[in-house]
């Protein structure tokens, strides 16, 4: 699965990776769920919620306040063609974690059992949960499990770090492997898989049904190619670059029909730049990211 990631899994950027590299499914950015409106969705979210492209599943994220909201959310994206839908129990950035959305809502647990059985009530597809392994307790999510369960979500996607963590320290994926052996639920791993062997270790020691790749796939589209063995564990040196090289090219170019302006489509492709942290790219990264205009961006990624 191709990770939920707020101001980059836009329909541009999944696109490509559906193009390039088809992952079995992929998800919106959270869809923010505005409680104090009747247009509760953006007229953007519900552009991006529509967006399946060659058949691969699409999963919308929401977050948000209030259970009667989001419900009504629920309805209208499935009114516009949603088929699948997940709630963000993880989101450790912004106002989501002041009020009670994202990973706020593990602090409220009663809360989360009504929301989550409203919320299966309403959905018509399948609806999953991403969730933190707590807001500052790893363990916390054992407490929640039969909560999920009873629930009647489709499957749970852990992130074992605490909402509070942000991405400091490493993923705990000794808590994904034991919350597999304590809930019946499918489990997706997901947290710091950065090349094919870490994949293929969190599967084998975890036992999870899958792995949602985030950062490690922005940075390296090819890493679901690798872990399907389609592709050598590892470039060398020069096919890196080329492969970065080839992949900005084309995201810049979807980026160039979705978004206005000079200024918006390099801000946005060096969003994606941020997460490109092999040494042996870093140089042509930097580079990048101090490009002044689109011009000299698409010079710096013209092959030699």
């Amino acid at each position: 699965m191709l990770a939920p990631m707020q101001g980059l899994t836009n329909r541009a950027l999944r696109g490509l990776f559906i193009e390039r590299v088809r992952p079995d499914v992929v998800f919106t950015e959270f869809v923010r769920v505005k409680a104090s409106t009747k247009k509760n969705i953006t007229e953007n979210d519900r552009r991006e919620v529509v967006s399946t492209v060659a058949g691969v599943p699409l999963v919308v994220q929401l977050i948000g306040t209030d259970t009667e909201a989001l419900l009504a959310a629920a309805g209208t994206v499935q009114e516009l063609g949603a088929a699948h839908l997940n709630i963000n129990l993880g989101c450790p950035y912004g106002r989501m974690t002041s009020q009670t959305a994202g990973g706020a809502l593990l602090r409220e647990p009663f809360a989360l059992a009504r929301m989550l059985e409203a919320l299966r009530r309403e959905i018509r597809g399948s609806f999953s949960v991403k969730v933190r392994s707590g807001f500052d307790d790893p363990a916390q999510i054992f407490s929640l499990l039969t909560l999920f369960a009873d629930s009647g979500i489709d499957f749970l996607v852990v992130h074992p770090r605490t909402v509070k963590q942000l991405y400091s320290g490493a993923a705990d994926h000794g808590i994904t492997g034991e919350v597999v052996r304590q809930t019946p639920l499918p489990v997706i791993a997901n947290g710091d898989i950065f090349s094919a062997a870490i994949g293929q270790r969190v599967l084998a020691e975890t036992g999870a049904a899958g792995l949602m790749l985030g950062r490690g796939a922005i940075a390296d589209p090819l890493l679901f190619e690798r872990l399907r063995g389609r592709c050598p564990g590892e470039s060398t040196a020069a096919g890196k670059v080329d492969e970065l090289r080839e992949y900005l090219q084309e995201l810049l170019a979807r980026y160039q029909a979705l978004f206005c302006g000079e200024h918006q489509i390099l801000c946005k492709m060096k969003e994606v730049l941020c997460h490109v942290h092999d040494p042996e790219v870093l140089p042509l990264a930097r580079q990048l990211k101090r490009s002044k205009s689109l011009a000299q961006f698409r010079e710096l990624t013209a092959d030699n």
